[in-house]
């Protein structure tokens, strides 16, 4: 049996795409990024990567303290976002998604072989 695919979302850059006041309230803003993703646990990211998804959401800095729920593992970057999303591509074990509009976080994990879509995929 293979491993579900791994998304991992770049919290600070996905809830920045939206100009809705995240500002005001980063942790709030990475709740309703995270409640916003639980769905595509098992819908997936159609047409080509359909669920089940094994969902990572990365957070840092002031978005820190949220919890994980049933679908959705947050993971607290301990210092950079970005580092922690290369290690976490680094690691996965079977197919891997990343969730952003960084250019420069594009190609450090594409030259992982991870796959790369925007922020509007999910949010």
């Amino acid at each position: 049996m293979h491993p579900a695919p791994l998304l991992i979302v770049d919290g600070a850059n996905v809830v920045g795409s939206r100009p809705d006041g995240w500002w005001r309230d980063r942790r709030a803003a990475a709740q309703r990024l995270r409640d916003a993703l639980v769905p595509y646990v098992t819908e997936g990211l159609p047409p080509e990567h359909p669920g089940p998804l094994d969902i990572v959401l990365v957070v840092e800095g002031a978005a820190r303290g949220v919890e994980s729920v049933p679908g959705v593992r947050v993971d607290e970057a301990p210092g950079s976002g970005d580092d922690r999303i290369v290690e976490l591509a680094a690691a996965a074990a079977g197919p891997c998604i990343v969730v952003t509009a960084d250019r420069e976080l594009r190609g450090r994990v594409g030259a992982l072989g991870a796959r790369c879509v925007g922020p509007r995929s999910v949010y």
